[in-house]
């Protein structure tokens, strides 16, 4: 028996022994490609995704679910292998087929209790997911695995939580959703809606490798702020901001109130907005150079696209680069503009190069000075439904680094967006001022 505490309130979660699931039948044996797109990203991403069943109705939701998870594991058979190093010294998947570790728990307590909770990557979200205690490597860290990487939780009222953690070197977005989704049609009995098309030799480098552009996301910055005095001093606390349409409506006023640009989606506003506004908060120099990343889904830019189902990561990571003074000195509309500007320049073209780039420096972004931005507002989470109704709510159980913003949808209104973000406590004071004020 396992308690978590938040918040003054107790809340027991009995967890059960892990026990190994193997995909049902023999899958192929080899050591499955990785490309740089996937190399630069290797990191844990930590899910949480809530149903609301009926008390009573959800007492084998265990069993069925982990049953599905053999039948879908021979489709995306490289989930159940391991994380290696090539001789070339790239992760690789050894496609043993060992298979991956299944938790059920119990909870004593009702399941709007966490689906509910306003403090986001809480303890009490996170122990819903698990992680490997003493990993001290990303190779020791199993693809997807329960005990440390997922857990189905029912609780009380029959309404249960599946928490999941995938190397995000697996899947992006997109493709996770696509697994989730195939899972929950295995479930159900019915036929994968969409294929998985797993092989991803499209996004080799070319030989010899040619880079055609700048990439300046890989760009070193020097901490002239001393940012990370700020991060080592202060406690980081961790909130939820909700932006609903009247807000999003007023940034687009402000953007465009200088006639210098014509249009913009919410995306380029909120991105402009939250990365303008965590300058401020830090208290930046003036002369700090700032960098903002942010993922664009490229299936749709290759030449030729890549296939439907395709599973991997088909992402690529724009940026915005200038000085904090520049970002807090001119108007709005400048932010949004370099947000704009960085999504036109992902062309096929770039994208080639970008996996190129990487070929040659084996370069990571560096992340000093930089904020990343992802958002889950597009992906099909909500469709999710293992035969007791779609999923009502995801969430994070934690986010993979400090300097990451997550963009949510809203649970109840269609058009707004939560955003999740960590700051040190004295700048996030700060931050919120900022996200009430109209002086944007």
């Amino acid at each position: 028996m396992e308690t978590l505490c938040e918040n003054s309130c107790e809340f027991r979660v009995h967890r059960f022994e892990p026990v190994l699931v193997y995909p049902a039948t023999q899958t192929d044996v080899e050591f499955y490609f990785l490309s740089n797109l996937d190399q630069n990203i290797a990191v844990i991403m930590q899910t949480i995704h809530f149903f609301k069943g009926e008390k009573g109705k959800t007492l084998n939701v265990c069993q069925v679910i982990r049953e599905a998870l053999a039948k879908v594991l021979v489709h995306f058979y490289p989930l159940a292998g391991k994380l290696t190093v090539s001789p070339e010294g790239k992760l690789v998947v050894n496609c043993t087929g060992e298979g991956v570790q299944f938790v059920e728990a119990v909870a004593d307590f009702e399941i709007d209790v966490v689906s509910d909770c306003k403090m986001p990557c809480s303890k009490t979200q996170a122990n819903l997911v698990h992680t490997i205690p003493g990993a001290r490597s990303i190779l020791e860290v199993p693809l997807v695995t329960f005990q440390s990487c997922l857990q189905v939780t029912r609780f009380k009222c029959g309404g249960f939580v599946l928490g999941m953690a995938m190397n995000h070197c697996m899947a992006d977005g997109v493709s996770a959703s696509e697994f989730l989704n195939s899972w929950a049609e295995t479930a159900r009995d019915l036929s994968l809606s969409t294929k998985p098309f797993i092989d991803r030799t499209m996004l080799k480098s070319r030989e010899p490798p040619k880079i055609e552009f700048p990439h300046h996301e890989f760009q070193e910055i020097d901490d002239i702020s001393n940012i990370e005095s700020l991060y080592k001093d202060q406690p980081v606390e961790y909130r939820s901001f909700y932006f609903d349409s009247e807000k999003l409506l007023h940034l687009k006023k402000k953007a465009m109130e200088d006639g210098r640009i014509a249009g913009c989606t919410k995306f380029s506003l909120l991105a402009a907005f939250v990365w303008r506004a965590r300058t401020k908060a830090l208290k930046m120099g003036a002369n700090q150079k700032i960098k903002l990343l942010f993922a664009i889904d490229v299936r749709s830019k290759m030449d030729p696209p890549l296939p439907k189902g395709f599973f991997g990561n088909g992402i690529i990571l724009a940026h915005c680069l200038c000085t904090a003074g520049e970002l807090d000195e001119r108007p709005f509309y400048f932010a949004v503009k370099l947000v704009q500007d960085a999504i036109k320049l992902v062309t096929k073209d770039y994208i080639r190069s970008a996996i190129d780039y990487i070929e040659v420096k084996r370069a990571r972004p560096s992340l000093t000075a930089t904020l990343v931005l992802t958002t889950w507002t597009t992906l099909s989470f909500d469709n999710v439904d293992f035969g007791w109704g779609r999923q009502v709510q995801t969430w994070p159980g934690t986010l993979p680094e400090r300097d990451v913003v997550l963009f949510l949808p809203h649970r109840n209104e269609k058009n707004a967006i939560d955003l999740i973000l960590g700051l040190p406590s004295s700048s996030m004071n700060i931050f919120e001022e900022l996200t009430q004020t109209r002086m944007w």
